[in-house]
């Protein structure tokens, strides 16, 4: 093998690891087709309006939950006999 001038050793072997690191990187992105894509066939404005309306349904759960859970019964454990 034959070092262009001014390099060394290390240098060469420091190019050959990137090399190894891209083809692993490569491989593993073949493996993986659901990477950054988001592979479920939307546009972005047509993922937006999805994640609207989950969010949406979200809340409105979230909601409920909270409204049931404030008519059934008083959460306040310090002052049972209702004394202050």
């Amino acid at each position: 093998m034959v070092l262009p001038c001014g390099s060394s050793r290390a240098e060469v072997v420091l190019v050959g690891r990137a090399g190894q690191r891209e083809r692993d990187r490569e491989r593993a992105a073949a493996r993986k087709p659901n990477s950054k894509n988001g592979g479920d066939g939307l546009t972005p404005e047509q993922r937006r309006e999805r994640d609207k309306k989950a969010l949406e349904e979200k809340a409105a759960k979230k909601a409920a939950q909270a409204s049931g859970s404030a008519a059934g019964s008083s959460t306040d454990t310090k002052n049972k006999d209702g004394k202050k």
